[in-house]
């Protein structure tokens, strides 16, 4: 085979294989978007107070094969989201052995910027609220079933509401870049809409933002309380 046969057989294998990745990316991205947004859904319910989110708790759990089943998806979507962002980044790496001498990003934006480092940030917050508000573990007063007490004790400790503030503004910006560039890597492109589609990405990052930070807020200035 001469080379520039083989160069080219490279490039075709490299295309393949990141639009697979990319494909894969995009699918579990969707999945994990339609659980952020219904997991914001039902924490909104704390405005409605204690019955009502103990209630809704209490239902879930009285549907464990529902809610396994999630779960069990929704923690297969992470490690396949995780585990393609990584191989990606080899790819790319591997496509450009030697780095620019001055990088220049004049196109890009924050988000598109962070999202190596986002998602690493964000996994690691991820495990600690678990551990927080569903296990209990370092929760001053945590009890079992007591959702809007559990929460309402967690977000007065003033340490935890900043970091999930952070945490959120992380995700917001990972699922800024996320949402526009995933019309893109599904083929669904096209440069009339592409502008209106970006300002969409913005504002929906935007309102999953104030909704989810609106509950530490509202612990910390008094106004949901017990």
């Amino acid at each position: 085979m001469s080379p520039a046969a083989a160069g080219t057989r490279e490039r075709v294998r490299f295309f393949d294989a990141t639009i697979v990745k990319k494909a894969v990316m995009a699918i579990t991205g969707i999945i994990l978007f339609a659980f952020v947004v219904g997991h914001l859904l039902g924490n909104l319910q704390v405005f409605l107070g204690p019955a009502r989110i103990n209630a809704y708790a209490a239902f879930l759990k009285s549907n464990l094969e529902v809610l396994w089943f999630v779960r069990t998806v929704l923690l297969v979507s992470v490690l396949a989201h995780i585990i393609v962002t990584i191989q990606l980044a080899g790819l790319k790496a591997k496509a450009r052995p030697v780095g620019y001498v001055k990088k220049q990003n004049p196109h890009t934006s924050v988000a598109s910027r962070s999202m190596y480092y986002s998602g690493p940030m964000i996994a690691a917050f991820v495990i600690y609220h678990l551990l927080d508000l569903t296990i209990g573990a370092g929760h001053p007063h945590f009890a079992e079933g007591e959702v809007y007490a559990n929460l309402v004790y967690g977000f007065q400790q003033i340490p935890v509401s900043i970091a999930y503030i952070v945490a959120i503004g992380l995700l917001c910006l990972h699922l800024n870049h996320g949402i526009y560039s995933l019309f893109q890597t599904l083929g669904w492109a096209h440069p009339k809409y592409m502008p209106r589609i970006k300002r969409a990405a913005t504002v929906i990052s935007i309102l999953l933002f104030l909704g989810y930070i609106s509950i530490p807020v509202s612990v910390m200035a008094g106004v949901i309380h017990l």
